[in-house]
């Protein structure tokens, strides 16, 4: 029997744009997340006296600014190295070859595959061939997969790839591959990366996205870490367990509001939330984004009042503990009680605003001239942030804000107009 570890998407020192302009942000923690996720790994390994890890590409984010962060990663290999234990791991599309211009030795105990050509490496001590190809470029249109070699007889075959598979959702199809085209390879465990939902595709044979190993933002909720993996003397996955890495954990909740009238019980329900997502994490701190949904006669002050309405959101995140939730947004997405339909009826200067409003919303898709105009001056990098900032969904949200106060202040109440 022996066991390994499959993690991929370490993303080490990966910037957090924007960060600066969330107030109260806790940036050093956010910014430290990756490292110390990582390093959670790196002990996982030693505790429990792993015989091999495998890394499926994405070490780093990009091109380094300096060397700290590949000496950084070079100290946790060497960690590995005095516990006996080797690494195999491939590059991505992020660290691919074209894309990490610096060089740094690593110590004997890490084997990086080749990004010219699939190869093929034995695991001292163990009936092991690791199979594998990193990225030579950023970009990666071809299969990979139909390259990789047949099964080696009498051994345990393990595929290290990065890879899209046939697609999913937020990321580039990168090295597009089939289910199919793995299975036919014959191999005992597919270590997949560049996915970074943890998700097992099969287990016969077993093929598994582990995940990145520490979320980086909304998009990117729930917990992260690594499979470990258990081979049985018959050369058979026993089980692939998982092992939470993470030590920020990002969660979206959709807070409903539906039917409740005063304040009170909205906070309530938001402190409850807030509760159950800070008991998941389990010591973890929580960034959150709070999506307040459902149908509401708050709905007018919640757009009216907003800034009020934040800082008692910010407060029932204060009363979860110290440093236990940093609320990342808020997001209204509730619908009025009253039937815009019959208020639009109730006379044409009505039936006139609404229909202004409702054209504003659908058709502002586009960036004012305006804002174009003051952008344009800005640099490059300042610029980018800022038309992030100025997003469609930002720009829709701010609409819906207008809509909903110039409606509320039309004088709807309980469905019915006054």
């Amino acid at each position: 029997m022996f066991r390994f570890i499959h993690a991929a998407d370490p993303h080490l020192d990966s910037p957090l744009l924007g960060l600066e302009s969330h107030q109260g942000a806790p940036v050093e923690v956010l910014r430290g997340a990756t490292r110390r996720a990582f390093v959670n790994l790196v002990q996982l390994a030693i505790d429990e006296h792993i015989d091999f890890v495998v890394i499926a590409g994405d070490i780093y984010d990009g091109d380094w600014k300096d060397y700290s962060t590949a000496l950084f990663f070079r100290r946790q290999m060497v960690r590995l190295r005095d516990n006996g234990i080797p690494v195999y791991l491939i590059v991505g599309n992020h660290d691919a070859a074209s894309v990490i211009s610096k060089k740094l030795s690593l110590p004997e105990n890490v084997h990086v595959f080749s990004t010219r050509t699939t190869e093929s490496k034995e695991v001292g001590k163990h009936p092991v061939v690791i199979h594998g190809r990193g990225f030579p470029n950023r970009a990666v249109p071809e299969n990979l997969a139909k390259e990789y070699p047949v099964a080696v007889t009498g051994k345990f075959n393990l595929g290290l790839l990065h890879t899209s598979l046939t697609g999913r959702p937020g990321h580039d199809t990168y090295a597009p591959c089939s289910t199919a085209d793995l299975r036919e390879k014959g191999y005992g465990y597919w270590a997949l990366g560049h996915i970074h939902q943890p998700e097992v595709i099969s287990e016969d044979p077993w093929i598994v996205f582990a995940g990145n190993c520490q979320g980086r933002h909304a998009r990117e909720a729930g917990p992260r870490g690594c499979r470990l993996v258990t081979v049985n003397d018959s050369l058979l996955v026993e089980n692939a367990e998982w092992h939470t890495l993470d030590v920020v954990r990002w969660a979206v909740l959709d807070v409903d509001f539906s039917g409740i009238e005063n304040e009170s019980d909205a906070l309530l329900r938001v402190s409850e939330a807030l509760k159950k997502a800070v008991t998941a994490a389990e010591g973890r701190l929580v960034a959150a984004r709070i999506v307040v949904v459902g149908t509401t006669s708050l709905h007018g002050s919640l757009h009216r009042d907003g800034q009020r309405w934040r800082a008692e959101l910010l407060a029932s995140a204060q009363d979860q503990g110290a440093e236990a939730v940093w609320i990342e947004r808020i997001k209204i997405a509730t619908a009025p009680v009253y039937d815009a339909a019959q208020l639009g009826g109730r006379d044409a200067l009505t039936k006139i605003v609404l229909e202004n409003l409702n054209e504003a919303h659908d058709k502002q898709t586009t960036l004012p001239s305006e804002i174009e105009e003051m952008l344009g001056v800005l640099p490059a990098e300042v610029r980018r942030e800022a038309e992030a900032e100025w997003g469609e969904d930002q720009r829709r949200d701010v609409l819906s804000d207008v809509r909903a106060i110039i409606l509320d202040a039309l004088g709807t109440k309980g469905g019915q107009a006054r």
